[in-house]
C-alpha cells in the first residue's frame, strides 16, 4: 500500500488537476494552502504565536514560581532552560508544521508508525480546552461584576459573607490603627470567590457536584460563543482578531504597572519579587520549576505552534519569529511580576502583615489577592474591568490556538468532507466541549477543574514532546530534517540547535518527566483531598493521551503493508515547488 500511495504522490501534476483541487486525485489538490487557506496579513502569524504563549500563566504563575525559588536568582535557570529547551523545540515546532502545511495529525506522514502523537495532542488539546474556557468564564463574571460603582467583593455583609469576614483587615480604636491578625478571617474578595461566584459551599466535593450555577453557565456559553465567532473562518479571521488580543494586552499591564509602581509600599512587593537567593540555586527543585515554566509558558507540544506554522508561505522566516516569540515572552512574565508585586506591596503595607502572607498561586491570585487589592484602589471598579479585560484578552488568544489545533488536525485527516464545511464543524466541535464543560458550571465544578488542570497537561504531555523530538531527530534523521530547514530559510540549524535536538532538550525533558513521577502528590484544593478515585481517573486521563502513541503505531502495522521500518521509516516530501506547472511555491505536498 505504501508503494501504491507513493506512486500517486509522484504522478504528473495536470493544469485540470491545479483548477480543480477537489478532483478525484486530490492528494495533490487538496493539500495546497490556495484550498486549506493560509494567513492575509505579515503580522498575523507572529501575533497569533505571541498571543497564545503570552497567557494567563505569565499574569498569576511566572510571579509566584519567581518568588518561591529564589526571587532575582530564579531568572539564571529560566533563561537557562529558555535556551536549552524553551527556543529549540519551539523552533522545531515551528519548522515542522511549515514545511508540511499540515495539521497534528496529517503532519506524521513523515512516519505513519507515529501517527499517536498527533492522536495524543488532540486529546490533551481537547482537554485543556475544556477547563481553560471555564477560566475565561470566571473572568467574565467578574468583567460584568466590575461594571459597578461599589465592587460586590469590597465589603462584607452580603448573604454569601460569613462571621468570619473582615472588610477591612484593620480595627480602628480611636485615632489608631490596629493590624489585625487575619489568619482568623477571610476577605470579602475570598468569600465572594468561593462563596458567590463558585457557590462551593453547596458541594461536599468531587463526587457531589451539585446544582448548575446558571451565571456561570450563561458566562460559559458566551465565552464560547466568542471564541467560535472570532475562528469561525479559521485564520483569516482568528489572524484578525489577535491584532486587538495579543496587543491590547500590553497597554493594559503597562497601566497597571505605572500604578502599581506609584503605589505606597509598592517598592516593598518589588524588592520581596526580586530579591536573589543564590543559595536556591544549589536545589534542584529551583532548576525543575524553571523548566516547567519555559515548557508550559510557551505551549509547546499543545499543537498550536505547529498548526499556525502550517498557514506561513513556504520561506516566513521562523528563525527570526521564534526568538521574538520566546524572548518576548519571558520580558512578559517578568513585566508582569513587576506589575503584581508593586500591588502586593501595597497590601503588605495597607494590611500590616508579610508580603508572603499576601501572595497567592494560580487562580487565587487573579480572582481573590488581585480584586481585593483592587478595593484599595481610588476608581477601584475601573481598575478592576482593566485587570480582567486584560485577562480575558490573554485567554482568548490560546484558546483560539487550542480550537484552532482541533479543527485543523481533524479537517487535515478528511479535507474533502470537513474543509468545505469547516464553519459548521467548528460549531460542533464548540457546542460539544460547551456540553462537556459543563460539570465544571455545577457547585463542585472547582475540584473538576483541579483535576483536570493537574493531569489533562502533565506527564502526558512530556511523553508527546520527548516522543517528538526523538521522532524527528532519529527517524526521520536531523539531516533530512536540516535539510528541509534550509530548503525554507536558506541555511541549516547551527551546532547549537543540533545539539540540543539530539541531547540537551530530550535529556532535559526526560528527567522533568522523572522528577514529576517521583514527586508526585496527589491534587488538593485548599484542605480538601481528592479520594482515590478521583486520583485514579486524573492519572487515567493523563496516560490515555501516551496509550495512543503505542495505539497509533499498533494501528499503523495492521494498515500498512511492508516491514516495521518501511511503515515507520520517513516518505519523501515532494514540494509543490518542484511540480511542474504548479502555482503554489510556498505549500508541501507529501
Amino acid at each position: 500500500m505504501k508503494k501504491i500511495r507513493q506512486q500517486q504522490l509522484r504522478k504528473p501534476v495536470t493544469p485540470e488537476l491545479l483548477v480543480s483541487p477537489s478532483s478525484q486525485d486530490g492528494d495533490l489538490g487538496s493539500q495546497c494552502p490556495e484550498d486549506r487557506g493560509n494567513w492575509t496579513g505579515r503580522l498575523d502569524f507572529l501575533l497569533s504565536c505571541i498571543g497564545y504563549c503570552v497567557g494567563l500563566g505569565n499574569v498569576w504563575r511566572f510571579p509566584y514560581r519567581a518568588y518561591t525559588n529564589g526571587g532575582g536568582a530564579f531568572l539564571v535557570p529560566y533563561f537557562i532552560m529558555l535556551a536549552i529547551c524553551g527556543i529549540p523545540i519551539f523552533f522545531m515546532e515551528l519548522s515542522l508544521g511549515q514545511f508540511a502545511s499540515q495539521g497534528p495529525l496529517a503532519v506524521w506522514k513523515i512516519s505513519p508508525l507515529f501517527k499517536g502523537i498527533g492522536m495524543g495532542t488532540i486529546l490533551i488539546v481537547s482537554l485543556v480546552a475544556i477547563y481553560y474556557n471555564m477560566i475565561i468564564a470566571y473572568v467574565l463574571f467578574y468583567l460584568f461584576a466590575s461594571l459597578t460603582s461599589d465592587l460586590p467583593w469590597q465589603h462584607c455583609g452580603n448573604w454569601w459573607n460569613t462571621e468570619l469576614c473582615l472588610d477591612h483587615r484593620v480595627i480602628k480604636a480611636g485615632n489608631t490603627t490596629l493590624p489585625v491578625n487575619i489568619s482568623n478571617t477571610v476577605s470579602p474578595s475570598e468569600e465572594y470567590w468561593s462563596r458567590y461566584v463558585l457557590h462551593i459551599q453547596g458541594s461536599s466535593g468531587i463526587g457531589d457536584p451539585g446544582r448548575i450555577r446558571w451565571n456561570l453557565c450563561l458566562c460559559l456559553l458566551l465565552s464560547w460563543t466568542i471564541v467560535y465567532l472570532c475562528i469561525l473562518k479559521g485564520v483569516k479571521s482568528s489572524g484578525k482578531v489577535v491584532y486587538f488580543t495579543a496587543t491590547f494586552p500590553y497597554l493594559i499591564l503597562v497601566m497597571l504597572l505605572i500604578r502599581g509602581v506609584t503605589l505606597e509600599g509598592a517598592w516593598k512587593g518589588i524588592r520581596f519579587y526580586l530579591t536573589p537567593q543564590f543559595d536556591h540555586l544549589l536545589s534542584s527543585k529551583v532548576w525543575i520549576e524553571a523548566a516547567l515554566q519555559i515548557f508550559y509558558s510557551l505551549g509547546v507540544g499543545f499543537g498550536g505552534l505547529l498548526t499556525f506554522a502550517s498557514y506561513n508561505t513556504f520561506h516566513q522566516n521562523i528563525y527570526r519569529d521564534t526568538f521574538i516569540v520566546t524572548l518576548g515572552n519571558a520580558i512578559t512574565s517578568i513585566l508582569a511580576g513587576f506589575a503584581i508585586f508593586s500591588v502586593l506591596g501595597y497590601m503588605s503595607q495597607e494590611l500590616g502583615v508579610p508580603v508572603n502572607q499576601v501572595a497567592k498561586a494560580g487562580p487565587g491570585l487573579a480572582f481573590v489577592v488581585y480584586p481585593q487589592a483592587m478595593t484599595m484602589l481610588p476608581l477601584s471598579p475601573f481598575w478592576s474591568f482593566l485587570f480582567f479585560f486584560m485577562l480575558l484578552t490573554l485567554g482568548l488568544d490560546s484558546q483560539f490556538a487550542f480550537m484552532e489545533t482541533i479543527v485543523t488536525a481533524v479537517t487535515d485527516e478528511f479535507p474533502y468532507y470537513l474543509r468545505p464545511k469547516k464553519a459548521f464543524f467548528s460549531a460542533v466541535i464548540c457546542v460539544g466541549l460547551f456540553l462537556m464543560g459543563l460539570i465544571l458550571t455545577t457547585e463542585g465544578g472547582m475540584y473538576w477543574l483541579v483535576l483536570l488542570d493537574d493531569y489533562s497537561a502533565g506527564f502526558g504531555l512530556m511523553v508527546v514532546v520527548i516522543t517528538t523530538c526523538l521522532v524527528v531527530t532519529r527517524v526521520y534523521g536531523m539531516k533530512r530534517f536540516c535539510r528541509d530547514i534550509h530548503m525554507m530559510l536558506g541555511f541549516q540549524p547551527g551546532p547549537y540547535f543540533r545539539t540540543c535536538w539530539m541531547i540537551l532538550s530530550p535529556a532535559t525533558m526526560m528527567a522533568l518527566l522523572v522528577y514529576n513521577i517521583i514527586k508526585y502528590q496527589p491534587s488538593e484544593y485548599g484542605s480538601y483531598r481528592f479520594p482515590a478515585w478521583a486520583e485514579a481517573l486524573g492519572i487515567l486521563m493523563g496516560l490515555c493521551s501516551c496509550l495512543l502513541i503505542p495505539a497509533g503505531m499498533l494501528m499503523a502495522v495492521l494498515q500498512e503493508e511492508g516491514t516495521l521500518w518501511e511503515v515507520g521509516g520517513p516518505e519523501e516530501p515532494l514540494k509543490c515547488e518542484q511540480l511542474i506547472l504548479s502555482p503554489c511555491p510556498s505549500c508541501a505536498v507529501w
